[in-house]
């Protein structure tokens, strides 16, 4: 069964820890939710794994949709959450709530995730609403790299570290039913997690939080750049590596497609094949 806000909830109740990862196309989505992860989240991170941008602002909401539909189409069990592009939500609530039902009725997902704490209040409140689960992501909020100057620590000191509270606070009275901590303090986020019912997803915010998501990208050592709070899980992208060598090296040595590898059984007699020859 697929997991819901319902299950994810209990889980948190039960004391127990959720894994998220994100994920963009419909091969690795099976085997995301083969591993059991609790839920995943189609990341407008996308922009940079997935496009090459230097960050996630250019993605828009159709491209959401696209890599969204792909991922829910790749699993039976993980909740698949999809983020809202930048310019998607900002505007106003009723363009949040018309962008967030685009992706539930055009993606099959489960939810919607958004960046932001009080200002984006009135979305989240107009998306849950509507019955669309939504998920806030505060500290590190990567669609305003520009105004924070880059992808920065934020919480630190007792002004900013009262804002993100504040700010965790917000979303939930909003409706939320989890929220992201990106770059947040460990104490702090310690401090958030306390004071939420709903669940709390860190991503360089310590293992204090409810949950935990990574790209997977990042966990597998694909990426090209590992920021600090990145594990490697597995040199993934080492072994890719050397596996698009060796097919190289053996197609260009004239070892690869063996014959085993062939249809040879399905060929015609040596004797039609001459006339074949002969005729063209």
């Amino acid at each position: 069964m697929r997991n819901t806000v319902a299950t994810l909830a209990a889980k948190k109740a039960a004391g127990e820890k959720l894994a998220q990862l994100t994920c963009y196309d419909y091969t690795t989505a099976r085997l995301v939710d083969q591993a059991g992860i609790d839920f995943i989240l189609v990341g407008d991170s996308l922009g940079m794994t997935m496009q090459g941008y230097n960050d996630t602002l250019p993605v828009t909401l159709d491209e959401m949709i696209v890599y969204g539909r792909s991922v829910v189409r790749g699993t039976q069990n993980a909740m698949v959450i999809v983020d809202m592009p930048f310019m998607s939500y900002q505007i106003s609530p009723a363009q949040a709530l018309e962008s967030a039902g685009r992706i539930m009725k055009e993606t099959g997902a489960q939810g919607v995730k958004l960046e932001g704490g009080r200002d984006m209040a009135p979305a989240i409140k107009a998306i849950t609403g509507a019955g669309i689960p939504v998920v806030g992501h505060i500290g590190m909020t990567p669609q305003s790299v520009n105004t924070m100057g880059g992808f920065k620590v934020q919480g630190k000191g007792e002004q900013n570290a009262k804002r993100v509270l504040e700010d965790a606070l917000a979303v939930q009275e909003a409706g939320a039913f989890a929220v992201t901590l990106e770059c947040v303090p460990p104490k702090l986020a310690a401090l958030i997690t306390k004071k939420l019912d709903i669940i709390t997803i860190g991503i360089g915010a310590s293992n204090a939080c409810d949950a935990q998501v990574l790209v997977y990208q990042d966990m597998l050592g694909m990426s090209d750049r590992t920021p600090k709070f990145v594990k490697v899980f597995g040199n993934v992208g080492e072994q890719m590596v050397n596996a698009f060598k060796a097919y190289s090296e053996e197609v260009k040595a004239g070892t690869f497609p063996e014959v085993e590898r062939t249809y040879a059984k399905s060929d015609c007699s040596d004797e039609y094949l001459a006339q074949l020859d002969k005729m063209f």
